[in-house]
């Protein structure tokens, strides 16, 4: 078979996500039923739905059963459902998740928790992944809360350090810092994924000027090698006790904790929206599977509608939903065929660009991509198969009406929240970030907590360039509170969006707190270059991969010290 299955006993097999081309082979194998684990509508949303897959998967002869595990929230209960399963559906069984982790925690859980007495259970409580450090204890029936399948364990003799929460630029990023500073602390990393991308690169993608298999490698080759990589996902937070709650039960002690895990691409706030990926027109440079086709529709299009969207703030590099616009639009000039395309770019702000001085150099591309602006223009529905797109647009008297658009291309970039176990826990701010001082980037009220990327609440630019100096801020001031000194170095809100304005040239915007510019090149930042172009094509993806992810900390001037 071309996907990859692990055999957990002589009847069980699972896998990562399947997808309905897949289910013949699948058949082929002699596989007799599928257990579906992954929620439909989960984030990397190109999956297809479960009713889709159960039909094919029924006209092939195989069983197909949808039991839903959502990231956070496994239980005994759940672990007991999916057990019992097994026992009456014919074997060969194949289940699947996103990766296939929840499957198999599915499966281990109940074995896990088999009490060598009739009435308890054995629940083990890990504060790190070395032998010593598991404690096994039992619990009787009568006391146990079932939704938790094990209980905090962790004291200072067993805890990690530093506690990192989120494998991608920031958590690398900073773990890599720390290790730089003081080699001897005990460092994890708390990620389930098992790739990290490159993100900033996906615009390029889109519009044929980078390769995308140079945007992601395994996670194992870049975590630090003096960290220990937990692959698990954090559920929440007991920070009275120093612990994470992992969504497998277990719970990891730390000294100091960083909670970096990014934000979510809530594709499914848009109706419609994740049946349609990938098919009909629909894309996104939000995703690395589709990233390539928007570069496909680019090429493809000789004539009609392509509409660009914008959601409402925040979200993760606020100029790239106009970059696909500039990049696609500049194809279609260079090929003369600009006159017979009509390009939209659908905003649900009431301006451009957040920094008033990039505006009119903007808006030079806009008048030369005869692109139509409307703001205040929120993507609400696709209707994929109609190539229909609905808008709510709200007017100056916040008046909203429901308008309905036809494209040939549509272009969405997704809502984007925090975690739900950020979100719901009491260490987030109203909006459901997590709450710092965004000067200093600790929590206001656990001072042996940080936060730092996408998903924290400091009210800057969401980019890898932003995360790259908070880097900087957090190492320093973590190893003070760590010492028991002032946290003295002070962010500047610095955050970059290299502009793709056109194949080969780039507007690199560059500005703090309050918009006040923070040009790192003695350059009229507002001015479209080449050489701009050259760092965002070839510099910043190597010193991403070399530098910031290494522990160097190359261009990080502009933040200051009090």
């Amino acid at each position: 078979m071309s996907i990859v299955t692990t055999k957990l006993d002589e009847k069980l097999f699972v896998t990562g996500q399947i997808r309905i081309d897949d289910l013949a082979e699948i058949a082929a194998a002699g596989y007799k039923a599928i257990i579906c684990n992954r929620p439909d509508h989960e984030e990397g949303a190109t999956q297809p739905a479960s009713n889709e897959l159960e039909q094919a998967a029924n006209a092939l002869g195989m069983k197909f059963v949808y039991l839903p595990v959502v990231i956070g929230s496994l239980s005994v209960e759940k672990s007991q459902t999916f057990n019992k399963l097994l026992a009456e559906l014919p074997g060969p069984v194949l289940a699947f998740c996103n990766t296939g982790n929840r499957s198999r925690k599915l499966y281990e859980l109940v074995r896990q928790n088999q009490a060598p007495d009739a009435g308890d259970e054995t629940v083990t409580a890990a504060c790190s992944w070395t032998g010593d450090a598991l404690e096994t204890i039992h619990v009787p029936h009568a006391t146990r809360d079932q939704s938790m399948p094990t209980v905090a364990a962790c004291n200072w003799g067993n805890a990690f350090d530093v506690v990192v929460i989120g494998g991608g630029a920031a958590g690398i990023g900073v773990a890599a810092s720390l290790l730089h500073r003081r080699p001897a602390l005990r460092i994890a990393i708390i990620e389930p994924g098992d790739k990290h991308y490159y993100q900033p690169a996906w615009t390029l993608v889109g519009g044929g000027a980078y390769d995308i298999a140079q945007t992601v490698r395994n996670m194992a080759d870049v975590i630090p090698p003096k960290a220990e990589w937990i692959q698990a996902a954090a559920a929440g937070f007991d920070p009275e006790n120093n612990l994470v709650n992992l969504a497998d039960g277990r719970s990891i002690g730390y000294r100091q904790l960083i909670v970096c895990p990014g934000v979510r691409l809530a594709w499914e706030k848009i109706e419609g929206l994740p049946e349609t990926l990938g098919k009909n027109g629909v894309t996104s440079n939000y995703h690395f599977e589709l990233a390539p086709y928007t570069w496909s529709l680019t090429k493809n299009l000789k004539s009609g509608k392509a509409l660009f969207t914008q959601p409402p703030m925040p979200i993760k590099c606020a100029g790239a939903p106009q970059k696909a616009l500039y990049l696609s639009s500049d194809y279609w000039l260079r090929h003369d065929m600009l006159d017979k395309i009509d390009v939209e770019f659908n905003t649900a702000g009431a301006v451009l660009f957040g920094v008033a001085d990039f505006v009119p150099s903007l808006m030079e591309y806009v008048k030369r991509y005869r692109a139509k602006l409307v703001f205040n223009s929120t993507l609400v529905k696709v209707d994929g198969a109609g190539k229909t797109a609905f808008f709510d647009i709200k007017d100056s008297d916040g008046k909203i009406t429901r308008v309905e658009k036809t494209f040939d291309m549509l272009h969405v970039v997704p809502p984007q929240v925090a975690p739900d176990f950020i979100r719901q826990s009491p260490l987030a701010d109203a909006a459901g970030f997590f709450e710092v001082n965004p000067k200093t980037l600790q929590h206001p009220r656990y001072a042996n907590i940080f936060s730092l990327g996408d998903a924290c609440s400091s009210p800057n630019a969401k980019t890898a360039a932003a995360a790259r100096k908070q880097i900087v801020i957090v190492a320093e001031n973590l190893l003070a509170a760590k010492e028991g000194r002032e946290c003295s170095h002070i962010y500047d809100g610095y955050g970059a969006c290299p502009l793709t304005v056109e194949n080969g040239k780039v507007i690199l915007a560059e500005f703090g707190f309050g918009g006040k510019l923070l040009p790192t090149f003695p350059l009229n930042p507002v001015v479209p270059r080449r050489f701009s172009w050259l760092l965002k094509a070839k510099l910043f993806p190597w010193l991403y991969w070399n530098g910031m992810l290494k522990g160097r900390e190359w261009l990080t001037g502009s933040t200051g010290v009090s």
